[in-house]
């Protein structure tokens, strides 16, 4: 026993087996910091965001409420009523019987980078048990149970299935015991949106579609069901829930009592619905977009949707590569023609019929800025001033009626026309205002200005003007007050004596612009030899069939894709130095101010290629000049983190603050909208949407604002206001001519178009924007800008944005995983700052050539700049990040237990020795055989 305890008491040898892996532990605790260090350390805010998600408390409550609130108020001001032959409002508590699919598949916004979360949201059903109306709870029910849901589809794409019931699903039971209960019908017909697929011009293969038909005309079950329900029914009213125009002839049917507008609601939008449906608000929305009888009237349909080239490809390498067709394995490279030139919208149709081409009545069912109300309406020109510089319109407007309601005045302008001269647009809105709640009796009077440069149009052709230039020609312009942009209400001559040239050569610049306007993009609208719709031949211009899906692209077109070499560049480097200047010092400093050369001379090369290259949903730290991770978002329908996988409450669509007609709306909702964002520490938002409903069938068209430049700059302007007086900045997006959906990262869809309708109508939204709005962002667009890549004009991101509008601030891409298309280098050159990616290839084209390294302190200098003017150092969370502290720990912990172990080890290597034990497992063994 005495033996036993002494043996036990001998130190064993460290066991090796034990040693080995501790040194691989320790190995790889200094990999992964090394690896943190190193290489993550740029994205330390974007992991910590990640790992914590969405941020909890009582200020994230409170901005969540104001932006659920905003959404009710958005939709009380957007909800446009159609038709109302005194079905409408309803009584507060009456008796309802919904029908439609539309009130389990509805539809509260668009898909993709503009989706939000509907999990809280308000449904078509609560929205009427909340403004007191009673919906059949047996009629509900048995929806909820047969009808087919919608599939969810995560990013890209949308479910364009229209699970309508068919009429055979209804029994006369069912029918007789909806009667029963109550005369008023309510009819929901709803259509989605979505990012990634244009809406379907034909429903063959789709759920409920049927060859021949387009998604924005009634199915048969739809029809079907209407027709049963205006046979059983003595009040039939319509809501559609949708956000593109459709054909609503339907509308008309004398079974069909009323019809309202509602369009993409939001979180609590449907709530205001509901209230609209009993008159506790008054309907004051307008349409933004013409609603013709036929979409294949609109030139645009022609032009619009799938065209490839057939001798050209390219390399198809983003995240949502197709499957191509060229006999290389490579994609063939798409494109789209704007043949119809200025003529969109409501600029065809006005125009079209006031030179006798059309008949407007067989052809247009709502005018552009078209909404009847619960109240009448008087309207007249007070006054109209011109003092030769601006146009002042006052217009009184009296409720006339017998209940208070808002309404839109709307001023429009007739240029003089010269067949075969510069085009224009019979009619083109001037200016628009909303009133104030009126009572009944009440007036109000308000004033619309605009400057005479406005009403000039841009001669690209060289009528009068050599090389391109605003045109303001001679003659008697009409200004008119209007009821929508068909129906005249009065109206005053404003006379221009002489030709105003706007070139250097002539009058200068306009006065909003730095410099003046002149061709930028003949290589897009001439050489391209397209036959654009002219009022000058209505009959040999205007399609009557669709395109050809195909045609082979040019010599010197394939020569363009490819793009010119990239120059080395000349002359002097940029310098280097340490100028103990930190970010938070520029704030407030002009762009101009010498003093941000010297904080540039702080940035390493490697500094701003990191800071340029890594520009997705964030910009990355920069120790050098103080500046932090800060995080950036999708909008503009909400917070959408869709790395975080975070989503804010989901606004209504954007489209709807173009149904408002009401700027100050717009810059409400930009300011609770840039709140809550905040309250997520966020710095930027990807938003708002600028782009041009060119076409009904374009998927995004929910997330932009209407057909027409004026009304759609006017609303991004001041919501770009809003948000910004939050501290955040914006990227207003998509520049330019991003109008569909199809193609859009395939290639780099090339878009031909006339240099005219570029900047009369697809450029105005982003103009006022940046002039009014003060954006300090700018996101470029997947598509060409004729063979060149968005990111890659200079024409357009120097040239026109900077030079010409003085823009100030930083271009992001669009995704860069998406599309394969642009290059980081050429990007660069051409003025676009920030790479929508992570670890994109700049490669030593930039960063080892003069001219390179130029363009990389200059995307430096606008990137920091647009920082620097805003609240971002303030919202960023500087640190130190749990996630960095929980590896600094562990590593302190393992580094301290490898110590300790090497230590007991050391003590037990001389207590073994000390106790004379032998080195070797078999002597050891025969020793202790022997004890």
């Amino acid at each position: 026993m005495e033996e036993k305890k002494r043996r036990a008491k001998v130190p064993r040898r460290p066991n090796r087996l034990l040693l080995v892996l501790m040194c691989l532990l320790l190995a790889l605790v200094i990999g992964v910091t090394a690896f943190v260090a190193n290489v993550a350390s740029p994205y330390f805010g974007m992991l910590n965001l990640i790992l914590s998600g969405a941020p909890q408390g009582a200020e994230t409550d409170a901005v969540r409420e104001q932006t659920a609130a905003m959404t009710e108020q958005v939709e009380a001001e957007a909800a446009i009523l159609l038709k109302n032959e005194g079905a409408l409002p309803l009584a507060a508590d009456a008796k309802v019987n919904v029908f439609g699919a539309g009130q389990i598949n509805f539809a509260f916004g668009g898909t993709g980078s503009g989706a939000g979360d509907e999990s809280a949201n308000v449904g078509f059903i609560d929205g009427l048990r909340n403004a007191g109306l009673q919906p059949n709870e047996e009629l509900a029910q048995f929806y909820d149970q047969n009808v087919q849901r919608r599939e969810k589809i995560a990013m890209v794409g949308t479910d364009w299935g229209i699970y309508e019931l068919p009429a055979s699903c209804y029994d006369q039971e069912l029918i007789d015991s909806a009667k029963a209960y109550s005369d008023v019908a309510v009819v929901l017909i709803s259509r989605m949106g979505g990012e990634g697929a244009d809406l379907p011009m034909d429903m063959e293969g789709y759920a409920g579609g049927e060859a021949g038909k387009h998604y924005l005309e009634l199915t048969s079950d739809e029809q079907a069901m209407l027709e049963m329900v205006e046979q059983n029914f003595g009040n039939v009213i319509v809501v559609l829930n949708a956000a593109n125009p459709m054909e609503l002839g339907f509308v008309e049917s004398e079974g069909v009592d009323a019809a309202l507008w509602m369009g993409f609601p939001g979180t609590r939008g449907m709530n205001a619905v509901g209230d609209v449906l009993v008159g506790a608000i008054n309907p004051s929305g307008r349409t933004v977009d013409t609603f013709a009888y036929a979409v294949e009237s609109a030139p645009s349909y022609y032009s619009f949707g799938d065209y490839d080239y057939s001798n050209a490809t390219y390399k198809n390498t983003s995240l949502f590569a197709g499957t191509g067709t060229a006999s290389t394995g490579d994609d063939n490279l798409h494109y789209v023609d704007y043949i119809e030139g200025i003529y969109v919208g409501y600029r065809y149709y006005e125009t079209a019929a006031a030179d006798g081409f059309i008949n407007y009545d067989e052809t247009v069912q709502y005018p552009f800025g078209y909404g009847l109300s619960y109240t009448t309406f008087e309207k007249s020109i007070a006054d109209c001033r011109d003092d030769g510089e601006t146009i002042s319109v006052d217009v009184s407007v009296t409720n006339s009626g017998g209940v208070a309601g808002k309404d839109v005045v709307q001023v429009y302008y007739s240029a003089p026309y010269t067949p075969g001269g510069i085009e224009k647009s019979a009619v083109v809105l001037g200016g628009f205002a909303k009133t104030k709640l009126l009572e009944p009796g009440e007036t109000q009077t308000l004033t619309i200005e605009f400057s005479r440069e406005d009403m000039a149009s841009y001669d690209c052709g060289g009528v009068k003007a050599a090389g391109g230039a605003y045109v303001l020609e001679a003659g008697d312009y009409v200004v008119s007050l209007r009821e929508n942009s068909h129906d005249v209400i009065d109206e005053h001559i404003v006379t221009v004596e002489r030709d105003h040239i706007y070139n250097d050569a002539n009058d200068g610049a306009r006065t909003t612009d730095a410099v003046a306007a002149t061709n930028r993009f003949d290589d897009v609208s001439v050489d391209e030899g397209i036959a654009y719709v002219s009022r000058a031949d209505w009959a040999g211009t205007m399609p009557t069939e669709r395109a050809a899906q195909s045609r082979e692209a040019t010599e010197k077109q394939i020569a363009d894709f490819e793009g010119e070499p990239l120059e080395a560049g000349e002359g002097e480097d940029i310098a280097f130095a340490s100028n103990g200047l930190k970010l938070a010092d520029m704030k407030g400093l002009d762009y101009d101010d010498p003093q941000w050369e010297r904080l540039l001379e702080q940035l390493s090369v490697d500094d701003m290629k990191t800071l340029v290259a890594n520009g997705g949903w964030m910009t990355v730290a920069v120790d050098s000049v103080g500046k932090p991770h800060l995080s950036e978002i999708d909008g503009p329908a909400g917070v959408n983190n869709i790395m975080a996988g975070i989503q804010g409450t989901q606004l209504t669509a954007q489209s709807m603050l173009g149904y408002s007609w009401n700027v100050e709306l717009a810059r409400q909702m930009g300011e609770v909208f840039g709140a809550e964002a905040r309250a997520y520490g966020t710095s930027g938002l990807y938003a708002p949407g600028a782009n041009i409903h060119r076409s009904p069938f374009s998927g995004r068209n929910f997330e932009y604002i209407s057909e027409d430049g004026l009304l759609t700059g006017k609303i991004v302007a001041a919501e770009v206001q809003g948000i910004q007086s939050q501290g955040l900045y914006c990227y207003t997006k998509h520049f330019a001519v991003n109008d569909q959906e199809t193609n859009r990262d395939q290639g780099g869809l090339a878009t031909w178009l006339s240099e005219q309708a570029m900047r009369e109508i697809y450029l105005r939204g982003f103009e006022l924007a940046v002039k009014e709005g003060g954006s300090k962002g700018m996101m470029s667009s997947f598509n060409r800008i004729g063979a060149t890549p968005a990111a890659e004009s200079w024409e357009l991101l120097t040239g026109v944005l900077r030079q010409e509008w003085g823009f100030r601030g930083a271009v992001v891409t669009d995704c860069v995983m998406a599309c394969s298309t642009q290059d980081p280098d050429r990007a660069l050159r051409a003025g676009n700052d920030l790479q929508l990616s992570f670890f994109s290839d700049i490669t030593a084209d930039t960063t080892d050539t003069v001219a390179g390294r130029q363009a990389l302190r200059q995307a430096s200098h606008n990137i920091l700049y647009m920082v620097a003017n805003s609240d971002a150092l303030e919202i960023a969370d500087w640190g130190p990040y749990p996630f960095v502290v929980a590896l600094i720990v562990a590593d302190a912990v393992i580094i301290a237990l490898f110590a300790l172990y090497f230590w007991r080890r050391h003590v037990g290597m001389v207590r073994w020795r000390e106790a004379g034990r032998p080195k070797g497992w078999l002597a050891r063994k025969l020793s202790r055989s022997d004890s």
